[in-house]
């Protein structure tokens, strides 16, 4: 039984969810972090002296914490060849594009834009930031673009941990009110995923409670 430390409407917290999803994996979440408090406790330091979030622990094993490490524990200890291969060149380009994910798309999105738009009161908003922040990120997305243009998933034709650490800011940028570019592969990429049940339900979630 996995144990999991992490509201549901934190980005990170999703990626991990989804994941748990994807690999069918009996767990127990606690909602802790923003509005549920908890992470200036002294239990909560003593799982994660950062006191960020996502922390997991799987069974009596030390608890977990950084999302990237945290996935590809996961994904190594209960995850099939197709999705985090045995060999280490697949696997290491698989790996590459999570973290080139993580650098370029995660970071490039979350507090350059979604914060900015999402969880900045609309009078204190500035607009040449947010159009800026989202030409950069949207640059890194044409790159993507080009790789879906030869392939169903961001690493090949099956789906890997890169898609979980690229896919799961997509149904942000699409729902947020922004002005986006065109990027035909991208979206395409981005309905085929949300026809997956584990995306549905850990990353189509409201982020109403972020609001400003």
């Amino acid at each position: 039984m996995l144990t999991i430390w992490g509201r549901k409407t934190s980005s990170n917290v999703q990626a991990l969810m989804w994941c748990v999803g994807e690999l069918g994996l009996d767990y127990q979440r606690h909602d802790i972090g923003h509005k549920y408090g908890g992470t200036d406790s002294a239990a909560f330091y003593a799982l994660n002296p950062n006191r960020t979030i996502p922390v997991l622990q799987d069974g009596s094993n030390p608890p977990l914490w950084e999302t990237g490490a945290i996935l590809r524990y996961l994904a190594t200890r209960y995850g099939p060849d197709s999705f985090w291969p045995a060999e280490l060149l697949a696997r290491t380009d698989v790996d590459r594009w999570a973290e080139w994910s993580k650098l370029n798309i995660a970071q490039a999105f979350t507090a350059p834009v979604f914060w900015r738009v999402v969880r900045t009161p609309a009078d204190k908003r500035d607009a040449d930031a947010i159009n800026a922040a989202v030409h950069f990120f949207e640059a890194k997305l044409q790159i993507a673009a080009a790789r879906l243009a030869k392939h169903a998933y961001l690493a090949g034709d099956t789906f890997t941990l890169a898609d979980i650490q690229f896919g799961h800011v997509l149904y942000r940028y699409y729902d947020i009110a922004i002005n986006r570019q065109s990027l035909p592969q991208v979206q395409a990429y981005y309905h085929r995923l949300t026809a997956r049940p584990a995306f549905r339900e850990h990353v189509m979630v409201s982020y109403d409670e972020l609001r400003a």
